[in-house]
């Protein structure tokens, strides 16, 4: 990437922190691994500061939202937390200010799963998302996501697609995400439930962006924007399709499987690190 375009970009004093789901709430190891319990949200807790406030939102969720808040303040606070706060709306009202106060005192944002698709039609284009992106950027404010709360993070965001229509050119579908991570996608339980190939089609659509697919009960911390650390008990995959070639994906039907030549894959484990390319130069 050109020096002048690295210059030129602002750079986020907050981090992320984004979970491939499924995360450990108990003080058990899982995984068949030495992973002490609790290790990702821990570290979570950790980047907030010292007895932090954090803000559960749990809007991806449609059933069980209040017992999904409890599951997290139970192990926020166990973890150092002094408070957790809680954030929920199942319709768009871009008029709600009920987010300001919450938001404002917040040292944490955490995102919950279910249905990324819910939480970008309803915070997309808000003055909520515009102040989670000043403070990110200015405030350092730490923002976590699980499951669909991680891959509402990035941009393009997958919404749906999977088993043999994963398999099927074009029928992945994908939408914007938040863009805390431009030209990044984000899938999630990624190992466990086979995502591989339809990640493949997402980058096989925009090969300028890469795929991070993160294992459950495993996440990567970006820090300044690009620098990425791997935490917890699984693997992720970097798909690049930079030097890609050979996709069929413009000449899809219902019958013709995903063809795309000399992906560049990379397997990383806890501690690894790696920084986010820089592909498209910033405007306004």
């Amino acid at each position: 990437m050109d020096k002048t375009i690295e210059e030129n970009c602002a750079v986020p004093k907050g981090k992320l922190i984004i979970i491939g789901g499924a995360e450990n709430k108990t003080d058990t190891a899982i995984n068949n691994t030495s992973e002490p319990g609790k290790k990702v949200l821990e570290e979570f807790v950790k980047l907030c500061g010292e007895a932090p406030v954090i803000l559960i939102i749990t809007t991806a969720g449609q059933e069980a939202v209040n017992e999904t808040f409890d599951e997290y303040t139970r192990c926020f606070l166990s973890l150092g937390a002094k408070e957790t706060r809680h954030l929920h709306h199942d319709s768009r009202d871009p008029e709600d200010m009920q987010f300001r106060e919450k938001t404002d005192e917040a040292n944490g944002i955490f995102f919950s799963g279910g249905d990324q698709l819910k939480l970008t039609a309803i915070y997309g284009g808000t003055e909520m998302m515009t102040v989670l992106k000043e403070r990110y950027i200015n405030d350092g404010l730490v923002i976590g996501g699980t499951s669909a709360g991680a891959m509402a993070m990035s941009t393009p965001m997958i919404f749906e697609g999977s088993g043999e229509a994963e398999m099927v050119a074009a029928d992945v579908k994908t939408t914007t995400g938040f863009e805390f991570l431009k030209n990044v996608c984000i899938d999630t339980h990624f190992v466990h439930r086979g995502r591989f190939v339809r990640m493949a089609q997402v980058i096989a659509t925009n090969p300028a962006c890469i795929g991070i697919g993160i294992e459950e009960d495993t996440a990567i911390v970006i820090s300044e924007g690009r620098k990425a650390k791997v935490i917890g008990s699984g693997v992720i995959i970097i798909v690049d399709g930079k030097q890609s070639y050979g996709s069929n994906i413009t000449n899809f039907d219902h019958e013709k499987r995903i063809t795309i030549r000399d992906l560049k894959v990379s397997i990383l484990s806890r501690s690894e690190e790696f920084l986010i390319p820089v592909r498209n130069p910033p405007h306004i």
